[in-house]
């Protein structure tokens, strides 16, 4: 009989440790149990994290290896395209080129927010204006385009053009902002409608300011930059124990996984890697990178039975001839053409070759040596950081210490805008004993700073700047061209018969053939430079994004 009771609660005593090794298990195993400590954390921040949204405007480009700079004629001779093997980051890319309605968007946005009749905003509109006097030609008839391709509602969805590589960057760093300004609203952290409302120079909105300072944002007004999801302030809640807590009442954050990286230019690495589009050519030995345009074939014609003939782009086909013979052999356009007028390509990217040239982000050098990095190429990194007032605080842009710059042709653009973070270059706290950079400007390393002059010793201390600046390899002109008080032009040209080149750190690479081109530069490895603060009648530019996370979204295999 005793020896029964003994058994039956050793039975009940195994029954209860099970019970509670499920009971542990279970709760550890919860979807918000941390892998580190077992503690339970917000979910949304480890394994159910969101993933990044496709911005408007975009399509996903799944990164990979390509040679770059392949080219099968090299008519120029310029041997400015060395084939090295990249790779290529997946990333986002506009569908098509930024059109003439995108744009004037934009100015109409810089209009309303800071109104050119104002002294201290006068110059923001004209400078972000695209010039539209690139049309006229000495010997041609061309004001029709001159004064109608910009406005005219018939040219609305035809590529912009006349925009330097500043101005597309400035737009770049516009559209980021209102995307995210979009983006807040519609998730209940910004008053609904206050992006067309509630805007003016001392309270637009900055994507960088909201995650640093949030009640920066809008000049701190607290009616339109909210806390909570969908705006709701929560009140404080009693818990079972009777204990009041107060509710968590935040703002976005980039943990909250819904705030978009930056619209940009995209690298000439990217671009010519999305032209190619090596993705869905599998007959081909991608790794030599033989593919000769941004579609099928060594032809400018399609092979396909429904379109047999059509031409695949809009470039010039000869001398005199812009589009083809009328009404059987024709190309649909003279000048540029609406876009989406031709197929895309294996990436779902329209105008890859031919209609505009395009920018890229890259400084123009004609050689990539064989010690580059292989991976996301670029050449222009000028790192910065947040200017910290002496309060310890982030000093925001005011209308009183906004920064112009004056162009080669006297234009002035404004390079920051109130209720942004000021900019300072990175100094020693960053870049002490790092060795992956050590300074703030990137864009000559190795390519015309000191330690890439052909003089190994670069000269005795009694040489003047002027002396070792002409060793330099890449010694192009210095032209200053300031402004004065009464806003008239100075110019001072640089004379010195010692100058060996046209290339600096102000030069920008595009890519692609335009409609003024002949099929040569239809290939995606060709590569021209032009000044960045120039414009002309056949460059346009498209946007990119980074994705952040996986690079592509794709199912998990069997053996996985």
């Amino acid at each position: 009989m005793k020896l029964n009771k003994i058994l039956a609660f050793r039975l009940m005593l195994s029954i209860l440790m099970i019970a509670g090794f499920a009971s542990c298990s279970k709760k550890s195993s919860s979807k918000n149990a941390s892998r580190a400590t077992g503690w339970n954390v917000d979910g949304k921040k480890g394994s159910n994290a969101k993933k990044q949204e496709t911005g408007p405007g975009l399509v996903f480009v799944e990164g990979g290896t390509f040679t770059m700079g392949k080219v099968q004629d090299d008519v120029m001779h310029d041997w400015n395209n060395t084939p090295t093997q990249q790779h290529v980051q997946s990333f986002y890319m506009d569908e098509t080129e930024v059109t003439n309605f995108m744009y004037l968007e934009y100015l109409d946005w810089l209009k309303q927010v800071f109104p050119p009749t104002e002294e201290n905003y006068k110059n923001i509109y004209e400078g972000a204006s695209p010039d539209t006097l690139v049309w006229r030609n000495r010997l041609g008839y061309n004001e029709t385009m001159t004064n109608n391709y910009l406005r005219h509602p018939s040219y609305a969805n035809y590529p912009v053009v006349g925009v330097n590589w500043i101005q597309a960057v400035e737009f770049s760093k516009w559209r980021t902002d209102r995307v995210n300004e979009a983006v807040l609203e519609k998730s209940g952290y910004l008053k609904k409608n206050a992006k067309t409302q509630d805007v003016s120079a001392e309270s637009s909105f900055s994507t960088e300011t909201y995650l640093n300072s949030p009640t920066l944002t809008y000049g701190g007004n607290e009616e339109i930059v909210l806390k909570g999801k969908k705006g709701a302030r929560k009140t404080p809640k009693a818990g079972k124990d009777g204990k009041v807590t107060e509710a968590k009442n935040v703002y976005a954050q980039r943990s909250s996984g819904i705030i978009l990286p930056e619209y940009r230019l995209p690298t000439e690495a990217e671009w010519e890697y999305a032209a190619a589009a090596d993705v869905g050519q599998r007959e081909y030995n991608i790794y030599k990178g033989q593919k000769k345009y941004p579609w099928s074939g060594d032809y400018t014609r399609s092979g396909k039975r429904q379109s047999k003939g059509d031409q695949l782009a809009n470039f010039k086909q000869g001398n005199g001839d812009y589009g083809g013979i009328a009404g059987w052999s024709d190309d649909g356009a003279d000048i540029t053409n609406a876009v989406k007028s031709y197929p895309a390509n294996d990436f779902g990217l329209y105008d890859m070759a031919g209609n505009v040239a395009e920018w890229v982000a890259d400084v123009y050098r004609p050689i990539i040596d064989n010690e580059s990095n292989d991976f996301n190429y670029f050449r222009g990194n000028l790192y910065t950081k947040n200017k910290i007032g002496a309060d310890g605080k982030v000093e925001i842009v005011t209308k009183e210490n906004m920064k112009y710059d004056t162009l080669s042709n006297g234009r002035i653009m404004a390079r920051n805008f109130p209720g942004q973070i000021a900019q300072v270059p990175v100094d020693e706290q960053e870049t002490y004993l790092r060795q992956n950079f050590d300074k703030s400007d990137n864009v000559n390393y190795r390519d015309g700073d000191k330690q890439s002059t052909r003089y190994y010793n670069f000269g005795s201390d009694s040489e003047t700047a002027k002396q070792k600046e002409e060793k330099i390899m890449y010694n192009s002109p210095k032209h200053n061209v300031t402004t004065d008080s009464l806003g008239m032009m100075v110019r001072k040209y640089d004379k010195s018969s010692k100058r060996t080149t046209l290339i600096n750190d102000q030069v920008r690479v595009y890519k692609g053939g335009s409609w003024r081109d002949r099929a040569y530069w239809l290939d995606p490895a060709q590569r021209r430079y032009f000044p960045q603060d120039m414009a002309t009648d056949y460059i346009g530019f498209r946007c990119a994004m980074s994705r952040v996370g996986p690079k592509a979204d794709k199912k998990k295999t069997a053996r996985n």
